[in-house]
C-alpha cells in the first residue's frame, strides 16, 4: 500500500473511532510520520477528489465523503455514535461506509419538518421521503461545498 493510501485508511478509522475527521497533526502523530508528508499526501487526495480540504487551513478536513468535519444538517446515528454527513446521499453513504445499521436524522429543506429514515441491514426501510438533487451529480465538484 502506498503512503497516501496509508494516510487515507488511517483518517477513516480515526473518524469511525471517533467520529472527528483528523487533521494533518493527528494523522502525523498516529503514524509517527513528518507533517510534511502527511499534508502532502492531504493534497494528493484533495486532488483525487477523495478529501476536501478547508479552504483557509488545508491541513484541516471539510469533508472526507461521506464524512462531514463541520456540522450540517445531516446528523447520523450509529452504534451509539453521532456523524455529520455532508448531503442525504452522504448520510446512507455513512451506514454503508460503517457497514452498520443507521438512524438519520435531518430536516426537509422545503417544509423544515423533522425526518428520520433508518437503515437497516444495509437497506433503507420503508419511509415515504423524496429527496431532490438540485444540482446534478456531475457539476457537483465545480463547488463541492455548496453543493
Amino acid at each position: 500500500m502506498d503512503f497516501t493510501t496509508t494516510v487515507k485508511t488511517q483518517l477513516y478509522q480515526t473518524v469511525a473511532e471517533t467520529t472527528l475527521l483528523p487533521g494533518v497533526n493527528e494523522v502525523a502523530e498516529a503514524m509517527d510520520h513528518p507533517l510534511a508528508d502527511v499534508q502532502e499526501a492531504f493534497e494528493a487526495l484533495a486532488g483525487q477528489r477523495l478529501l476536501v480540504l478547508e479552504p483557509n487551513d488545508r491541513s484541516r478536513i471539510r469533508m472526507a465523503p461521506p464524512f462531514s468535519g463541520a456540522e450540517t444538517p445531516f446528523l447520523v446515528r450509529v452504534a451509539g455514535k453521532s456523524y455529520y454527513a455532508n448531503c442525504a446521499w452522504d448520510a446512507l453513504g455513512v451506514a454503508a461506509a460503517l457497514h452498520q445499521d443507521a438512524d438519520i436524522v435531518a430536516n426537509c429543506a422545503h417544509s423544515g419538518e423533522p425526518l428520520s429514515i433508518r437503515v437497516r441491514q444495509g437497506r433503507v426501510e420503508a419511509v415515504d421521503i423524496l429527496a431532490h438533487f438540485a444540482v446534478p451529480a456531475a457539476l457537483w465538484w465545480e463547488d463541492i461545498i455548496y453543493t
